[in-house]
């Protein structure tokens, strides 16, 4: 599950290539993601190992995101996670998974069996694709199909099966918590990571930080 070294970063790229390949209309078209997938991977100016001058200082029971590793890894969260909408609970987990990756604080992924589905509807046509993750599909709140609230991996690549099917959502838009307190969401509105107490960045998101 986790991805934490150049032999597993390659045997993720082996993966990939041979897996992608088959929903693709011809190898051209194949080729050209993977080089994609090769260079997104390759771009980024940190990765954990060491964190850049211009990084806070961790005081005791804190964590700095630029510790977090690039591949990022997956978390067990046993905490209690909620999401609500104008009052109204959408999810709440005490099982949930978080991504940790240089830079950016973690986003949390809630298995279905926690989460009110029926609130929510998936956006049709609207899919991305993460270098690391894969390819992913995008749900809004019934009646409000404007307003993207939350993502997921349908089919995942290898190294992040285990966030197969379940659900993020961005903190933007909803009253996220985590152990009662209330999160603050990523800078920037691209990105949606939740920024709890006990983190220091500076974090991703903010003009000028898209190398980060």
């Amino acid at each position: 599950m986790e991805v934490q070294n150049k032999d597993k970063k390659n045997q993720h790229l082996n993966y990939v290539e041979k897996d992608r390949a088959k929903p693709m209309k011809s190898n051209k078209q194949s080729g050209k993601n993977l080089n994609w997938l090769k260079k997104a991977r390759a771009g980024w100016g940190y990765n954990g190992d060491r964190r850049p001058p211009f990084a806070e200082e961790p005081e005791k029971g804190q964590r700095s995101v630029w510790d977090f590793p690039r591949p990022p890894i997956i978390e067990k969260v046993t905490k209690h996670i909620t999401v609500s909408h104008k009052g109204k609970l959408i999810a709440d987990s005490h099982n949930s998974l978080a991504v940790l990756e240089t830079a950016s604080p973690p986003t949390y992924y809630i298995p279905r069996q926690d989460i009110y589905m029926e609130m929510l509807v998936r956006i049709p046509r609207k899919t991305s694709l993460c270098e690391w993750k894969g390819s992913a599909i995008y749900w809004a709140l019934k009646g409000n199909s404007d307003l993207t609230v939350a993502w997921s991996y349908p089919k995942p690549f290898k190294e992040f099966e285990g966030l197969k099917d379940l659900l993020a959502f961005y903190p933007q838009n909803l009253d996220c918590k985590v152990d009662g307190i209330h999160i603050q969401p990523q800078p920037g509105g691209f990105y949606a990571g939740w920024i709890t107490p006990d983190l220091v960045g500076p974090f991703k998101g903010e003009p000028g930080t898209g190398h980060w």
